[in-house]
């Protein structure tokens, strides 16, 4: 038996306030696309917000359907937005926040998401830095998906 450790290596800040610009503009694209989410059942809306290689940003808000399970989170639609209108182009970062009552709190992407991410980093060669905002309005800096999803399935591409 051989046994192993997983670490994971994460920033928190304090709040939007401390992130650097770029980083900033992506989380405040976030936010505003939880305003705009579709939760008539859940009522937890979820926006993200996508950067692309070239600088672009592709935002997404959790899409809900009475035919549960057909509605889409957050994460996914704006990485599939991202992917649709930018094919080719590699996702280099990712905001996701949470949206209830008015106010904004903690969300981090499932591990359906979580999956996902982690095929578009495989696809594109290099990790995706993930920014979550926590309870507080600290938010948490994570470089690649495999600190939250540490077994992937590895497509054979």
């Amino acid at each position: 038996m051989e046994r192993k450790e997983l670490i994971v290596d994460y920033n928190e800040y304090a709040s939007v306030a401390e992130l650097a610009a770029d980083e900033r503009e992506l989380m405040e694209r976030a936010m505003e696309a939880a305003r705009g989410a579709y939760a008539p059942y859940s009522r937890f809306h979820v926006g993200a917000a996508v950067r692309m290689a070239d600088g672009t940003l592709v935002t997404g808000s959790n899409q809900e359907n009475i035919a549960y399970p057909s509605g889409l989170c957050a994460e996914r639609v704006a990485m599939y937005s991202a992917s649709a209108q930018h094919p080719g182009l590699a996702m280099t970062a990712m905001a996701v926040v949470g949206y209830n009552e008015g106010e904004y709190c903690e969300a981090s992407p499932c591990g359906a998401c979580r999956q996902v991410m982690a095929e578009y980093e495989q696809r594109d060669g290099h990790e995706m830095t993930l920014l979550c905002y926590l309870a507080g309005g600290r938010i948490r800096r994570i470089k690649g998906v495999k600190s939250l999803l540490p077994f992937t399935f590895e497509a054979q591409l």
